[in-house]
């Protein structure tokens, strides 16, 4: 097969090409990896460059997978299994697969259709810390990139079929590529701007969350002022009775168990109650609703006269109280 042939590939397109595939659009990544491969034999390009340029497209779509699967829980598994013959099943199988090598699965997945889409997802789902996810991904990611660039480096001279292939598809892939794209970017800021005025509507003032815990409703408070790497019990002043909590944890985790007759009132220290809202959000997508932010953090309850305390609760006793729990851990 002559160089005139072999179609004219950049990096660019490599990325966007394996992107979208992973992503779980239409789009012919392993086509664009053999005929990526056969340029690297002809000298086009460079045969590692095509292998990083894949692998790095792989990461980002597989990472934005396994945050879903954190955000979501469930739901995107169900999402993603509709398009089978028999969700649950398709559900049941990915969870079976997972329970029995756990990360090691990423390592085989994307050769074997149907779990590739899954199991990255599925890892957030199952509380994977995103250090581990990235590196077993990564290894996955690797042997797949690497046997596709090889396959069309080594058989650069039989690559004539795919070729006419990828000449077909080439004039639809902006298309394909930038119509979905442009679409979840506006369904993201659509859903952003509704979760932020829902928030802007439950708030709780300082002096109505005080009626309401000198009345003895069942509210769990949430400090969310510890920083990462201090300790729970780290000193510094807090709402009495309130559970200090890491926010990131809070917001990472793949499951949160409130009961229905339990209220929570988040606070923080950050200008406009940023941390607590972020938290809110990752609670409404946890399908936790009755989730209010105190108005004005700590000090807006400090400035309306109410005490504070540095004796906090110990957070077994307070999760045993209200019957909160957070997968895979509790609050400690």
């Amino acid at each position: 097969m002559t160089e005139s042939h072999i179609p004219l590939l950049t990096y660019p397109a490599i990325l966007l090409a394996v992107f979208a595939g992973q992503i779980g659009l239409p789009v012919p990544a392993m086509l664009f990896l053999i005929m990526a491969g056969a340029l690297g034999a002809s000298g086009k390009l460079s045969l590692l460059a095509i292998i990083l340029t894949s692998i790095t497209g792989c990461l980002v779509a597989d990472f934005a997978w396994f945050q879903a699967g954190r955000w979501w829980g469930s739901r995107i598994l169900r999402i993603l299994c509709s398009f089978s013959s028999d969700r649950r099943y398709c559900v049941q199988r990915a969870r079976e697969v997972f329970a029995r090598w756990g990360l090691r699965t990423l390592v085989i997945a994307k050769f074997i259709p149907g779990l590739d889409g899954l199991t990255p997802p599925l890892a957030g789902l199952e509380g994977v810390g995103t250090i581990e996810f990235l590196l077993f991904d990564a290894i996955g990611s690797v042997l797949w990139s690497s046997t596709y660039c090889l396959t069309g480096y080594l058989f650069a001279d039989h690559v004539e079929v795919v070729a006419a292939a990828l000449r077909r598809i080439s004039t639809t892939l902006a298309a394909l590529l930038i119509v979905p794209l442009f679409c979840y970017l506006l369904w993201r800021v659509w859903e952003l701007t509704r979760m932020v005025r829902q928030l802007r509507i439950r708030t709780v003032s300082p002096a109505l969350l005080e009626e309401k815990l000198r009345s003895g409703q069942k509210i769990a408070v949430l400090d969310l002022l510890l920083c990462e790497g201090e300790s729970l019990s780290a000193p510094g002043p807090a709402i009495p009775d309130a559970i200090r909590v890491d926010p990131t944890r809070l917001r990472k985790a793949p499951r949160v168990h409130v009961p229905d007759d339990v209220q929570m009132v988040l606070y923080c220290s950050s200008p406009k109650e940023v941390a607590s809202a972020r938290v809110a959000v990752a609670l409404r997508h946890k399908g936790i609703r009755k989730v209010w932010v105190l108005e004005g953090g700590l000090q807006g309850w400090r400035d309306s006269g109410f005490p504070v305390t540095t004796d906090l609760p110990n957070p077994e006793e307070m999760s045993a109280r209200f019957g909160i729990t957070v997968a895979p851990r509790h609050f400690s």
